[in-house]
């Protein structure tokens, strides 16, 4: 979802915001199954920080039954899939691999589940928490993860768990090349961000090689870095597609050839889209948007938006929708999305199912002609809406 004017975009910051706590779409009214935070309850809590080992994980519902639970630890940027089961009953679910319950210290948790309620109502929910980094040690979690392949627009991100005092040691710390090669350059935001990318988006087929070389440098008095690890991840093919807020159509460009032309709804007169280049982080077969996650009041809460691509952290999504009629390409109704026509469920053959089933994170989509001003180039993956010049001078010797 987006803003409720030009100073929301600062309210939900971090990858945080996940699928589940997202939303915008149209003022369409809709029923109300229980909600997904009430149905599916999951240990942690989501966005909890600081999680220790004993507290161990588990995912329940009051009634109904857990369709599906998929959970992932993220450390040094490699992602690991938790096996679990699913108790009898379908009430439960609780990890089965080696430490049982115990969860992984200096990790990143994220947890997507499926659920029907008493009455058969589909409900999804996704939550992430971290785990605690034992006392005086700094981590960098690190978009992308470790062999994925990516767009052309991705950059490379390194979220710290504690702020960062002697910057400068741990920018020289970490070194991002590429090969072919290609002029690289790094750029804090605040004190616990920094991101590298080069001059223009990278060449498909490119080599990106990310080296933490974080252990024992000081990144304040007392605090030492834990990680020494090196991973790649590769670039695919270009995709860039430009949505035009006016026009209320999107244009995919792949490999510099337009392969289509959708047509769309972006946000309406109350709450425009944001303008500029914005980079996909995410990508959700079905998740939950609820309007008051995001700073408005009760306008809409739809529990299964089909083929969701987060282009923001404050919530901003180009997703399915299948409950605005006709208004694709012919007037803007959002909450700040960009909407593609679908059907219920998700259709693989409709546009907003083609688009998904064809993109990458680290793919870019560009809005134009919206009456709202340019993403914030801190908010999702929005450094290529800065100039190279102001980019460069963002690093700790800038």
């Amino acid at each position: 979802m987006r803003h409720a004017g030009a100073t929301l975009a600062a309210v939900l910051t971090w990858t945080g915001l996940i699928g589940a706590l997202a939303g915008c779409d149209s003022d369409t009214v809709f029923g109300k199954p229980r909600s997904a935070k009430d149905l599916i309850r999951v240990t942690p809590d989501d966005r909890s920080k600081g999680v220790r080992a004993s507290q161990g994980l588990q995912v329940t519902v009051p009634e109904g039954r857990l369709r599906s639970v998929k959970v992932v630890r993220i450390q040094d940027a490699e992602e690991h899939v938790v096996r679990g089961r699913l108790e009898r009953d379908a009430m439960r679910w609780r990890p089965t691999g080696p430490g049982g319950d115990r969860l992984a210290l200096a990790a990143q948790y994220k947890v997507d589940a499926v659920a029907v309620d008493g009455h058969g109502r589909r409900v999804a929910r996704h939550t992430t928490f971290t785990t605690y980094v034992p006392d005086r040690r700094f981590i960098g979690y690190v978009t992308p993860e470790h062999r994925a392949k990516v767009g052309t627009g991705m950059i490379v991100k390194v979220a710290f768990n504690r702020d960062i005092e002697n910057r400068a040691a741990v920018e020289r710390a970490i070194k991002v090349t590429a090969e072919p090669g290609v002029e690289i350059a790094p750029h804090w935001f605040g004190r616990d961000r920094l991101d590298f990318r080069p001059r223009k988006y990278w060449k498909p087929g490119t080599e990106v090689t990310v080296d933490l070389g974080l252990r024992d440098v000081q990144a304040a008095p007392g605090v030492y870095g834990l990680q020494d690890k090196a991973f790649t991840f590769t670039v695919g093919r270009s995709q860039v597609s430009v949505v035009d807020a006016a026009a209320h159509t999107m244009r995919v460009r792949r490999d510099g050839k337009v392969v289509d032309t959708v047509p769309i709804t972006a946000g309406a007169p109350s709450s425009t889209t944001y303008n500029g280049k914005m980079v996909v982080s995410e990508l959700l077969d079905v998740t939950r948007m609820d309007s008051r996650t995001v700073g408005f009041g009760g306008e809409y809460d739809i529990p299964d938006v089909p083929h969701a691509m987060r282009l923001t952290d404050s919530g901003t999504f180009l997703h399915g929708n299948y409950w605005s009629g006709g208004v694709f390409g012919n007037s803007n109704v959002s909450h700040g999305c960009v909407g593609l026509p679908d059907v219920k469920g998700g259709g693989s053959a409709t546009p907003a199912g083609r688009f998904f089933d064809r993109t990458l994170i680290g793919d870019v989509v560009e809005v134009r002609n919206s009456a709202d001003g340019t993403v914030a180039a801190d908010n999702g993956l929005g450094g290529w809406n800065m100039g190279w010049a102001r980019w460069r001078s963002g690093g700790a010797d800038g």
